[in-house]
């Protein structure tokens, strides 16, 4: 009778330890593929403000923004990662401000990782462009729900058996600098570097996260076509990523259609393809890998923005034009 039941428990015992195995594989796999612990969007000159908080009120316009980015194609437990903004500007005076706020809900496997930001910042002119800094406080909630994993009769401490959870306050900042067609911005994701705790024996350390973006837009002979390229950097202290980016648009009478291709050394390539019209702007993209999950896990990625004409400063005194949007 006990060598009969040795086999099974056995086998049972290998069903699990493979389960979580699978399971932080693929936790780091996708966190590598998404660059660090914040997901890497493909359409990152759509979402600035996921990442800088010096790009909320950059625009006169009310922008509303969201995301869907969806986990590594062909794996179960893969996730996905929402993510919705707004921001707004406005005058006080002589002087030009922005305000804003973001909610990310990143999920993967029994990880779950929530992020709620409210975000500021102020506009001057300089050197013959626009100089924006920008500040935020964040709440960061992490949680594991280990009720997912049936851990069976480990009895190890280290991986709970219910859902566990633990928050953080944290702050970022940012610059954002542009001048006619170009721009470039600077920003530091989680300055404070917290650590948070799950539970009794569980801890998450969030390191910095230090993001640089650039673009610069180019009228060809045809004004209705625009190429611009761009570039988003980002490194926290041990891993690094780069994407750089190409995307073609064709705009009249306030409607716009575009597309273009993405690439990032050693990681993956990508192509998408969108149109904005009556101020609702929707894209897709697919982003394959190149190493390590391989082409065929990729990720697909869903923006939809929104935006509002706005007139809250004197006519003729705050008017200016966000590259983003050319």
């Amino acid at each position: 009778m006990v060598r009969s039941a040795f086999p099974q428990l056995r086998a049972d015992m290998n069903h699990v330890v493979t389960r979580w195995l699978l399971c932080f594989a693929l936790f780091l796999g996708a966190m590598e593929a998404q660059a660090q612990y914040d997901p890497a969007f493909s359409h990152y000159w759509q979402l600035e403000t996921q990442f800088n908080p010096a790009a909320v009120g950059r625009s006169p316009q009310l922008a509303i923004n969201a995301a869907y980015l969806m986990g590594a194609g062909g794996f179960e437990d893969a996730g996905g990662t929402m993510y919705a903004g707004a921001d707004m500007a406005f005058a006080i005076g002589k002087t030009r401000h922005g305000v804003g706020a973001v909610f990310q809900n990143d999920e993967i496997g029994f990880f779950s990782h929530k992020r709620f930001s409210v975000q500021y910042a102020y506009h001057l002119r300089l050197f013959g462009g626009t100089l924006s800094i920008g500040a935020e406080a964040d709440m960061l909630s992490e949680s594991i729900d280990g009720s997912k994993a049936d851990p069976g009769e480990t009895g190890d401490p280290a991986i709970p058996t219910s859902q566990v959870s633990g928050s953080k306050f944290d702050a970022s900042v940012g610059l954002y600098y542009t001048h006619g067609p170009w721009y470039a911005a600077f920003s530091v994701l989680h300055l404070t570097g917290p650590t948070v705790y799950l539970g009794e024996v569980n801890e998450l350390e969030i390191p910095q996260l230090y993001n640089f973006t650039a673009g610069y837009n180019i009228k060809m002979r045809n004004p209705l076509f625009t190429v611009t390229p761009s570039v988003m950097m980002r490194y926290d202290g041990t891993d690094f990523r780069a994407d750089l980016t190409a995307r073609l648009a064709y705009s009249n009478d306030k409607k716009q259609i575009y597309g273009g291709a993405g690439y990032s050394p050693t990681h993956s390539v990508m192509l998408f393809v969108g149109g904005m019209f009556h101020g609702v702007d929707l894209s897709y993209s697919y982003e394959a890998n190149t190493s390590g999950l391989g082409l065929e896990a990729g990720f697909h990625e869903v923006t939809l923005a929104y935006r509002l004409d706005l007139n809250l400063g004197k006519k003729g005194k705050n008017k200016h034009k966000s590259v983003r949007f050319l």
